[in-house]
């Protein structure tokens, strides 16, 4: 009898270590799979400040570049990113400035991009292509240094008190973009401040002196 008892013992221990072996442990089975890490958020830079670099970086393609414009591109879910600024503070994640060389006879596009997003471009600066350039095209005129002096996030500021403000109020997805040339008929450095989701058609063109930050005229 002693024999029997000894070998089912033996069977029962040997069934639950296998039983034990088998199932998952309590640690295990608790565990969640790992959440994604939070998209990293975009850099943005005020109109100024994106200038000075890029305006820096077209010195190494030629030594006598001189500025042509500086155009923003917020949107709503730009890159891809649902995140993606929409100028509402004065600045943007994506910047292009075009810049003319007269020893070139040529103008060359540059864009920074702190924008985050699968679709979105590379970060930093990414050179454009080289095209011809004539200095007696009044659409492509450069411009000095000496007549910036007010950034995007002042020039806001003044567009908000002729008809910005009331638009964002209706539509607090409405992007603003920010625009910057020189005007040849009045000598002047202006910024366009630009609501809406078309800068072809926008909904309001605030046009501000950017010497002066004064209110310029509202764009037809």
């Amino acid at each position: 009898m002693t024999t029997i008892w000894k070998t089912l013992l033996a069977f029962c221990m040997g069934f639950a270590m296998i039983a034990c072996s088998s199932s998952p442990s309590g640690g295990e089975a608790a565990s969640a799979p790992p959440k994604p890490a939070p998209p990293k958020p975009s850099d943005v830079e005020s109109g100024r400040i994106a200038f000075q670099r890029l305006f820096t970086t077209s010195r190494g393609w030629a030594g006598d570049t001189e500025p042509v414009s500086l155009q923003s591109q917020n949107y709503k879910h730009a890159g891809g990113n649902p995140d993606a600024p929409l100028g509402h503070d004065g600045k943007s994640a994506v910047w292009r400035g075009l810049f003319a060389s007269s020893s070139r006879r040529s103008m060359k596009t540059y864009m920074w991009s702190g924008l985050t997003g699968p679709d979105a471009p590379s970060p930093g600066i990414t050179p454009g292509t080289e095209d011809s350039w004539s200095a007696t095209n009044a659409s492509t005129q450069p411009f000095q240094l000496v007549y910036l002096k007010f950034d995007t996030d002042q020039a806001l500021e003044t567009a908000q008190k002729h008809g910005g403000a009331g638009l964002l109020k209706k539509d607090a997805d409405l992007p603003v973009n920010y625009s910057l040339g020189w005007e040849g008929r009045k000598s002047m450095l202006v910024w366009h401040v630009i609501y809406g989701k078309s800068t072809n058609e926008p909904d309001l063109d605030v046009v501000v002196d950017a010497t002066t930050n004064q209110f310029v005229r509202v764009e037809k």
